[in-house]
This record gives structure tokens, sequence and C-alpha cells, in this order.
């Protein structure tokens, strides 16, 4: 059993939306495709993945350094022991080689991608969701699939209006879901106040809804923020200031009593590690967002779990970004507290597939191998296209 092919194209984010920092119309991601050489169904069986979203595709790392050292790689070096699976953290040690520590920025992403990837070779070649192989891979029972999620949205756009927020959430509430989050801090106080407000006019109680600054605040902006906020008992504040400064995250929770939420811009385990030592964070009450798609994948996320555990963190504080299906099935599989959902932006990749179950806040991932992807209506002909050029060039 060896990898014949691995193919990489970047793929355009429809639409045009912003949050306080980043306007996605020119964001792109890195979709990857594993091709190995057993054949069902008349077809080599394929793993899939993508870099996650919010950043921009990584093709030139993927293809200059990360699939050439995979392809040259002895095809046993990419086997577990048992011989009949591919083993991830193999695949990552390979795809790591003359890498220097640090800099766990877009090469984080890079290798995410492929890294799950495998691994949705591997549940492929147990014709199981990834769900249920995840599961059984680190020993915990899969009887229960469906997963806590809350629809992210609430972004700006060109001429917004308080009626088009409303319109958007009460779309995602008729939809099934029962908690949401939208963006903050590209707008003035008073008006992000005012969206707020028109917000929790569909979502209800404040512990439906999060808000999420995208790290634009400096301290005694997020502080302010936080002050004028508190009232409302909202889900979560996220993101205030830029994540890696600890020290600003650690005054802001001495200070706002509610609960924080940060990771999602940290893509390591070593990066985690600073946020519980210096950032403030507290076991039982604030979030942990680390997205796998951005950070090298999921070996690297399953250290992060056990460095919250050894931390004194639950993994029900564990909330993946990212809104689409894989980290639906890792937060499945894993037994996280929930996670993101894009049911209205970040086509093709944002949301689920038609075939997942949605109803009281709650998504069950269908029984589809791997992690569906094939499944999502707006990524299949992308998955399609993209095995067959590689097949013509070869």
């Amino acid at each position: 059993m060896r990898i014949v092919n691995i193919l990489e194209t970047a793929v355009s984010l429809k639409g045009s939306i912003s949050n306080s920092l980043v306007n996605f119309s020119g964001h792109t991601v890195s979709l990857v495709a594993v091709v190995s050489d057993v054949i069902r169904n008349g077809k080599p069986l394929t793993g899939f993945a993508f870099d996650s979203i919010g950043r921009f595709a990584q093709s030139g790392i993927l293809r200059d350094r990360m699939i050439p050292r995979l392809l040259a790689a002895p095809p046993p070096s990419l086997l577990a022991d048992s011989g009949t699976a591919f083993d991830p953290g193999r695949a990552l040690a390979i795809m790591m080689r003359n890498e220097k520590p640090g800099g766990h920025g877009d090469r984080a992403a890079a290798a995410g991608a492929l890294e799950l990837a495998f691994w949705d070779l591997n549940a492929k070649l147990d014709d199981e969701p990834a769900y249920r192989h995840i599961a059984r891979r680190v020993g915990r029972d899969a009887a229960s699939p469906s997963v806590p999620v809350y629809a992210a949205g609430g972004y700006y756009y060109e001429g917004d209006n308080i009626g088009r927020l409303q319109d958007e959430f009460r779309r995602y509430r008729d939809s099934g879901f029962s908690k949401f989050k939208m963006k903050i801090g590209g707008a003035p106080l008073a008006v992000d106040l005012e969206r707020i407000e028109a917000a929790l006019s569909i979502a209800g109680d404040g512990g439906n809804l999060a808000v999420d600054a995208n790290g634009c605040f400096d301290l005694p902006t997020a502080l302010e923020y936080g002050k004028a906020i508190e009232p409302y008992r909202l889900r979560w504040f996220e993101e205030a200031c830029d994540p890696l400064n600890y020290h600003a995250n650690h005054q802001l929770a001495q200070a706002y009593e509610g609960r924080l939420a940060t990771g999602e811009n940290l893509f390591s385990v070593q990066d985690l590690g600073n946020l519980l030592r210096y950032g403030g964070m507290r076991p039982g009450l604030d979030v942990f967002q680390m997205d796998p798609g951005l950070a090298y994948g999921l070996t690297e996320y399953l250290r992060m779990v056990a460095a919250l555990k050894n931390a004194g963190f639950d993994r029900s504080n564990m909330h993946p970004h990212g809104g689409h299906l894989i980290n639906l099935h890792i937060a499945s599989g894993l037994g996280l507290g929930g996670c993101e959902a894009y049911p209205g932006v970040f086509q093709p990749f944002g949301g689920y597939a038609d075939a997942c179950t949605l109803g009281d806040g709650m998504v069950r991932p269908t029984d589809a191998p791997g992690f569906g992807l094939e499944q999502k209506a707006e990524l299949a002909p992308l998955l399609n296209s993209l095995v067959e050029i590689g097949r013509r060039k070869t």
C-alpha cells in the first residue's frame, strides 16, 4: 500500500464579507488530495482535506516543500506498524524535515491540510466516517455523534444595516440553530451595541450570542468593550486583543467576569502552552478555539487536548474554529464542547452537507466514509476536478 500522487489547488472563497480587520473577498483555501494505490469501485481511494478558513492558500509551501518530501519518502515510512493504514503522525514528521522550530504560520496550515487528508484516507480504508475512526483511535465511544454547534455570522457588509443582521440570524434560527456569533470592532462601540441588541432580539438570552473582535482591540479598548457588554451576559467575548498578547488577555480576564474565547490563531502546542502559562485563562469558564486545519492537523491537536487536560481544563471547553465538516467530525470523535458552523458564508467550504442532521442546536455528521466532503454539493465538483487533473497528468 502506497501513495501514488498528491495534488493541491487554491480555491477562492465566494462573497465579500468583512470582520473588524479583514475583507475575505480575496481569500483562498488550499484543497488537497492524497491518492493511494488502493482501488475501490474502480477508482483509487483518495483522502481529501483543506487548510480551514480564514488564512490564504499555501500552494508554494505545499508544492515546493511538503508534497515532494512525502512523494520521495519510502512507502513503508508512511505506514502504521500494522501496514494496513497510513500514519498521519509519521507523515507530518516527513513533511517537517529540514524545517526549523517555530514559525508557526502558513507552514502550520499547509501541513494541517495534508495531515488531515491522511485521516480522511484512513477512515475510507476502514469504510467508516471520520468521527467514528477518530474516536476509535483515541479509545472513545462514538455512540452519540451529535455535536452542539453555533451559527457564525454577523459580519460587516457594504451598506450594512440592522435589518440585514436580524434577517441573517432569523434564517439561522429557523434552520435549527439556537446559538449564534457575530462580529464586533468594525464599527464604533455605540453602533456595535446597537447591533448586539438587534441580534439579541433574535437570539433571545445573552447566553445564546457570542461576539468576536478578531484581535483588533488594544487593551484599553478591550476593557471598554468588556465593561459595556458585561450586562448582556453574552456566551463569550472572543479574541479581544492580538492572539499572541497573552498579557492583554490576562488583564482582560481579571476585569471581565464573563467567558473569554481565543486560540484560533495559535498554531502549535507551544503557543497554547504560553497561553496557559501567561494568558489568565480560567478553568471551567473560558473557551479554546484552536483549529486543526491551521495547526499541523489532528496529530498536533491531540497534543493540545493533552496539554489542556494537564493544565486542569476539560475538553468540553474546546470549540474548534472553522465552521466546516472536518472540524465537525473532529469535535464529534473527540467529544469536544462543540464547534462553529458557517451556514451562510465562506462557500464552498463553510457549513455542512445537506445530509447532516440539524436541529435544536445540534448537528449530526453523516456516516459517509471519511469526512464526507464528497457529500457537500458546493465542494464535490472541485474534488472531482482536482482528481481528474491529477489523472491526466499521470
